[in-house]
């Protein structure tokens, strides 16, 4: 591994959506601070996540691959992250061998500093609970030193879930509130590429100022406006309490 490669977020998002509305202001502060941000889609959404595309006359199954694809593209792009498509399907999200491997060499490749992806236990929407599965899952495999023998195992990355759309409902309780408020504009500009969902954007408007006025409250600058909640899955270490 060269000495001047970057460091690296990645995430792993079930629909081509989901890295948008909840990660999108982690993606936008880190690829400004100069890491290597990539994100990969498991599916398109095209059978459940692609509302606004099924009330178009004629739309098919790969028009809405076509169409959520571009989206993503675009939206990933006003990020600054990439982004590489499994194309596993949706509704349900069925995650193989042959899969998992694809995701363990995505995270072999990049060598991650910190993992996004869901929480574990979402009751509205199961595909959000197998991608969380497979991440963890696949940093585990790609730990192994004896696993390809090709490839650098990684190290200890974190796994940070983001918010889901009814956190109370997913036993989501935040431990990071994410100061946002510098890049929300870039954000807000990658929430608009997704027209297939385009009721979503106020909502994640509003939950941004929500969760920022929380993080003031919470000991947090008072210029925060926009914030993004996350749970970790495991523990900080330290020489502190904090």
């Amino acid at each position: 591994m060269a000495d001047d490669k970057r460091p690296s977020v990645v995430v792993i998002s079930a629909h081509s959506g989901d890295f948008v509305w909840r990660a999108g202001g982690a993606l936008a502060l880190y690829a400004e601070r100069g890491h290597d941000v990539r994100v990969v889609c498991l599916s398109y959404g095209e059978r459940g996540e692609s509302q606004g595309l099924w009330k178009q006359q004629g739309m098919t199954l790969e028009k809405a691959k076509e169409g959520r694809r571009a989206e993503a593209e675009a939206a990933a792009a006003a990020l600054g992250a990439t982004v590489t498509f499994l194309d596993l399907g949706d509704y349900p999200l069925r995650i193989d061998d042959a899969a998992l491997d694809r995701i363990v060499t995505e995270m072999r490749t990049a060598q991650p500093e910190v993992l996004l992806t869901h929480v574990a236990a979402d009751p509205y929407n199961r595909d959000h609970n197998a991608a969380h599965e497979a991440t963890l899952l696949a940093r585990q495999v790609a730990q192994a030193a004896g696993h390809d023998r090709t490839t650098a195992p990684i190290g200890a990355p974190q796994v940070l879930q983001f918010e889901p759309h009814q956190p109370e409902q997913c036993g989501f309780v935040p431990n990071l509130l994410l100061d946002i408020t510098p890049v929300f504009d870039r954000k807000r500009k990658a929430m608009e590429c997704m027209s297939a969902q385009s009721h979503l954007v106020r909502y994640y408007t509003d939950l941004g100022l929500r969760r920022g006025v929380q993080a003031v409250r919470n000991g947090g600058a008072k210029s925060i406006v926009q914030a993004e909640a996350y749970q970790r899955v495991f523990p900080l270490v330290g020489d502190e309490l904090r």
